[in-house]
């Protein structure tokens, strides 16, 4: 069975929404990044790097064993092993990359560093808040009128690339998002959120949050 080691982060709910979406059973392990697990030695056997999701699938290529970090290559290598959520050829596969990657260097980073220097810095820094809020602002309106031409990110399908934007919106209060400033994207977010895989997943991340 897989093995998904994650926590309740934007990154790691990508890992379920995809499983839960493909119908590929899978094993959720808790890594408590809140208590630094992440940095611990078994968890770094797995990923130097020191993050979650981790994804361990004991029938990879070749029936060989295969872990595989960085959310992204996990979407693409889970979605092509199940030959589903990734079209095989043509302009809509490139819509789908060009989607993830906007994501992975451009949406993705800007909420993790305004949502920090807005919450965890240690001083409050003007000239960072007013660099990475306007800039995710932008990258959201950018998104905005995408999702404003079709119904989902890369297009008329449901893909990867809705699973990669997906995570950080839902936690969009880390970066004090509103969606109500993004009509076409809260639109694109209530139709995603209401896919039963989706509330699946969301649901059992959020349950590897302790309850203190």
């Amino acid at each position: 069975m897989i093995e998904v080691y994650a926590f309740a982060t934007p990154n790691s709910l990508r890992v379920p929404i995809v499983l839960e979406e493909l119908g590929l059973p899978y094993d959720l392990r808790s890594v408590n990044v809140r208590k630094g697990e992440q940095k611990l030695p078994e968890h770094l056997a797995l990923n130097p790097n020191g993050k979650v999701p981790v994804l361990v699938d004991p029938d990879g290529p070749r029936g060989e064993r295969l872990v595989l970090t960085e959310s992204g290559a996990i979407l693409i290598y889970l979605a092509e092993k199940a030959g589903r959520l990734l079209p095989t050829e043509g302009i809509e596969r490139a819509r789908v990359f060009e989607q993830m990657f906007f994501h992975m260097t451009g949406i993705g980073p800007m909420f993790g560093q305004a949502g920090y220097f807005q919450k965890q810095a240690p001083a409050q820094l003007p000239i960072a808040l007013d660099r990475f809020n306007t800039e995710l602002a932008r990258v959201m309106k950018v998104l905005d009128s995408i999702l404003g031409a079709h119904p989902f990110a890369a297009g008329f399908d449901f893909t990867i690339a809705d699973i990669a934007h997906f995570g950080w919106i839902w936690r969009r209060a880390f970066a004090d998002i509103e969606l109500k400033d993004y009509p076409n994207v809260q639109t694109w977010y209530d139709r995603v959120a209401s896919r039963p895989a989706v509330e699946r997943a969301i649901k059992r991340v959020t349950a590897l949050i302790p309850q203190d």
